[in-house]
């Protein structure tokens, strides 16, 4: 049985977020609060409008962000627990971002550290139960953006795109 050309095409995407070319595009550079704040999303915070995204929590910081993301999603394929180190490389960001993103999400209890096995002095991160929710959530959000957006292509085009996409990500250089 052949696999769903959507779900091929939200992977492709979502490998695509981890590898930006460096330095940052203008639209990437840090944001800063006046005038043209937004700018890089139409003004409008995104897909989700003013509002921010389901799991933005304004009591621990705003959780949502393409490095955040990457992380979470870095963590569910890993299908286990990631070093903070692992979680820079797949995530496209140094060590100390790295330590940041991970101790938000720790206050957040999307994800939680847990000692090294092979190293006590060391610890890894690993999804909880809500991070896993959360994650499972978006990537069906995901999915049913690329299915609706996949809506006039035909059955050949949706498998085309599917295969061009996936190939594009795959020679994506990283940083």
């Amino acid at each position: 049985m052949a696999s769903d050309p959507a779900d091929e095409i939200a992977a492709a995407l979502s490998r695509l977020r981890g590898r930006r070319p460096r330095p940052p595009f203008p639209s990437e550079a840090p944001h800063h609060h006046g005038a043209g704040h937004g700018a890089g999303h139409g003004g409008r915070g995104g897909p989700w409008g003013h509002g921010g995204p389901p799991w933005a929590d304004a009591a621990a910081g705003r959780f949502a962000g393409p490095a955040r993301l990457r992380m979470l999603d870095a963590l569910i394929a890993a299908s286990g627990s990631l070093s903070v180190s692992e979680i820079a490389e797949a995530v496209g960001v140094d060590q100390p971002r790295a330590s940041r993103l991970v101790q938000q999400a720790v206050q957040m209890g999307l994800v939680e550290r847990e000692p090294d096995p092979e190293d006590a002095r060391r610890t890894r991160v690993r999804l909880t139960a809500q991070g896993e929710g959360l994650v499972s959530g978006f990537r069906g959000r995901r999915r049913d953006a690329v299915r609706s957006a996949l809506e006039s292509f035909t059955d050949a085009e949706r498998t085309e795109f599917a295969r061009l996409l996936a190939k594009f990500a795959d020679a994506w250089p990283r940083d």
